[in-house]
């Protein structure tokens, strides 16, 4: 059984060809993938992904849900960069695949434009040949982090389940 999820954690990412502290969140599947952050500042970020014969489809290219997963964590932690203290989540996203995605992978992230509670943003992956191999846009709404492990609320039902007292945690808690 893997432990629970731990809260943010500080990487190495460059900017401006300086290499600065940027706060990125662990996302178990991710970092299974092996997704890396090099960049997430000011409304911009940069993943690298090199795929493993487990990423790639029949055809032998990179699969799409793996190229999905760049696109989308791509514009959620260019969104995050700019009010690193919320979390988003994604509203929508469209995609499009421009050519089959090969070798290693480079995917930057842009903030269009935010509100108060949404951001609007967009990414490209592009290939080791630097050919774009597929594009997306998508929409995020800002929210506050949630508690992980026992005082989550995944981890207040199982405890429920297990017949032990649950204890509310927020004023509006039922």
């Amino acid at each position: 059984m893997r432990a629970a999820a731990a809260e943010p954690v500080v990487a190495d990412c460059t900017t401006g060809g300086a290499e600065v502290r940027c706060t990125v969140p662990v996302i178990p599947f991710v970092e299974w993938l092996g997704i890396r952050t090099e960049r997430a500042s000011e409304g911009e970020s940069v993943l690298r992904h090199v795929p493993t014969a487990d990423h790639l489809n029949a055809f032998d290219v990179v699969h799409g849900g793996v190229c999905m997963t760049l696109l989308d964590v791509a514009m959620a932690v260019a969104a995050r960069s700019v009010e690193p203290g919320m979390g988003v989540v994604t509203i929508e996203m469209k995609t499009s695949f421009l050519r089959p995605a090969k070798g290693e992978l480079v995917c930057q992230g842009r903030l269009l434009h935010r509100t108060a509670t949404m951001a609007f943003t967009e990414a490209n992956v592009v290939d080791a040949a630097g050919k774009t191999c597929a594009h997306a846009t998508g929409t995020f709404k800002y929210v506050r982090r949630l508690a992980t492990g026992r005082r989550s609320v995944q981890g207040m039902r199982g405890a429920a389940e297990k017949g032990a007292p649950v204890l509310a945690t927020h004023p509006h808690s039922a």
